[in-house]
């Protein structure tokens, strides 16, 4: 099934381009972080997702608003803070007093500023939708005309209670929005793990790679691109119900921030591998060596020496040998089996603390995690995993993909993957075809630039029979697609440390 997906000087852009991926793990990111939460380090605010600093190498840990949790065994191995610098903003709208923004649409029952609930300055914008499914929207038209070439959108954002939120969009365009780009960025789900959790400050990058839907003089071309990308005067942000009740969500920025292609002009590719089987030591090595092509493995620890999964030897020849990344993916493969939401919040806690003894103890030093099943939702005893993950590792990665990753990450511990992509005959999921071929990711990533994270499992010499196979023969084909586009391939931990 296809998916429509989705300013520094030219010099500066240029010498950064040419950087090589062996190069790279010499640059560290020592910068400030966007949080989970949603702000920066160091920016006034409240209720953020992540542990103050000072907590992260102790057994305690702030949950906002108040809560505390006790008594946790202290991280052996806390990470080290190599995140991506800040990207600070060119245009901001912070929704302070006097903004000239409007909340409107049929769907609208009531709007107002908040000075008890924001994260920057002293107030957020309020609004709450009537139920009935209608659009409800905050919009400004009129504005001073905006090139955005080399920018994305950057939203921070918050929605009390997603029990009934349906979907949120967001329109760029011009002549009261008769000329438009949207970007529908998020789709909620009943069932699974949400990109937007309630009470949570949300960070959303939109970038021109995830563009969705034009309309009057604003035309995609085939190939996912864009036919203009200046000339900016309108913007509206837009959320609906499921028409069976209510949403209040606030909104509290909408910027301009430089891009990915800011750094990597055709993108960027991490090529994953969740669960540590062996056939991608066996299969999928050969292949992207080819290639020069290294990958980034999310490993179970106590799967490892056993059928059919990889042992230590396989792991440290694909890191020493061939550049790869051996991350965690969990310690015990019963934990991993359950997901974390299913566990309480020690047992969750312990599961990182062990996986990142385990880890060091065999010489692999990632600190990048990838959350079982993709789920960080909150613990059987209500804590969010997303906090836990922050004590013990840098960054961790779902399997969300209605917008692709950005540099930097809006929210480091909800990197986003394209999964179960598969060249299979009668499987569900992405099919190979439609990510390689015209319009389809990698097309985006190399025109309009994103980081494009691809969730792999298992590589089987045959047809694939599920969405987590990919055959030697569909591996090869992607393969040789990312180098003829010229798309940059490193490993999640090359990419992060990118920033200097």
């Amino acid at each position: 099934m296809s998916r429509a997906r989705k300013h520094s000087a030219s010099a500066e852009r240029d010498s950064r381009a040419k950087v090589g991926r062996r190069s790279v793990l010499g640059l560290v990111g020592l910068g400030g972080l966007l949080t989970a939460g949603g702000v920066a380090a160091g920016v006034a605010g409240r209720d953020l997702i992540l542990p103050a600093s000072d907590e992260s190498g102790t057994g305690a840990l702030d949950l906002g608003g108040g809560r505390r949790l006790e008594n946790l065994t202290p991280p052996t191995y806390a990470p080290t803070g190599r995140r991506p610098r800040y990207r600070r903003a060119t245009w901001s709208e912070q929704f302070q007093q006097g903004h000239e923004w409007s909340a409107g649409g049929e769907g609208t029952a009531s709007s107002d500023s908040d000075t008890e609930v924001f994260t920057r300055g002293d107030r957020s914008l309020r609004v709450t939708t009537r139920g009935d499914g209608v659009q409800s929207f905050v919009r400004r038209t009129g504005m001073d005309s905006m090139d955005l070439k080399g920018k994305m959108l950057r939203l921070v954002f918050r929605v009390e209670d997603v029990a009934h939120l349906k979907r949120m969009e967001f329109y760029l365009g011009s002549r009261e929005l008769a000329n438009y780009f949207s970007w529908t960025f998020h789709y909620h789900a009943a069932e699974g793990t949400n990109y937007v959790q309630s009470g949570d400050w949300v960070t959303v990058h939109l970038q021109w790679a995830d563009v969705t839907g034009a309309s009057g003089e604003n035309k995609l071309s085939s190939r996912g691109e864009p036919s203009v990308r200046s000339g900016f005067t309108d913007m509206s942000f837009a959320v609906y119900d499921d028409g069976k009740g209510p949403v209040t969500y606030h909104l509290q920025a909408v910027e301009v921030v430089a891009d990915t292609t800011d750094v990597f002009p055709k993108g960027v590719v991490s090529i994953t591998f969740d669960d540590s089987h062996k056939s991608v030591h066996d299969f999928a090595r050969p292949v992207m060596d080819r290639y020069g092509m290294p990958g980034t493995l999310y490993n179970i620890a106590d799967a490892i020496g056993t059928e059919p999964f990889m042992s230590i030897g396989q792991m440290r020849s694909l890191q020493d040998s061939s550049g790869w990344e051996m991350a965690g993916h969990a310690y015990s493969l019963k934990a991993h089996d359950a997901s974390y939401p299913k566990l309480a919040a020690e047992e969750v806690d312990d599961d990182f603390r062990k996986l990142r003894e385990w880890l060091v103890a065999h010489g692999f030093t990632s600190e990048h995690f990838a959350y079982p099943h993709g789920a960080f939702g909150k613990t059987r005893d209500g804590v969010p995993v997303d906090l836990l993950a922050a004590r013990h590792f840098t960054t961790a990665r779902s399997i969300i993909s209605e917008t692709s990753e950005s540099f930097a990450p809006a929210m480091p511990y909800r990197l986003k993957a394209l999964t179960g992509i598969n060249d299979g005959e009668e499987t569900s999921g992405e099919t190979l075809a439609d990510v390689i071929g015209a319009g389809g990711a990698l097309d985006r990533c190399a025109r309009s630039g994103d980081w494009l994270i691809l969730c792999l499992h298992r590589i089987v010499e045959g047809v694939p029979t599920e969405n987590t196979e990919l055959s030697t023969k569909g591996l090869a084909r992607l393969m040789r697609e990312i180098d003829k586009r010229g798309i940059e391939v490193l490993t999640v931990q090359e990419a992060m440390a990118y920033y200097a």
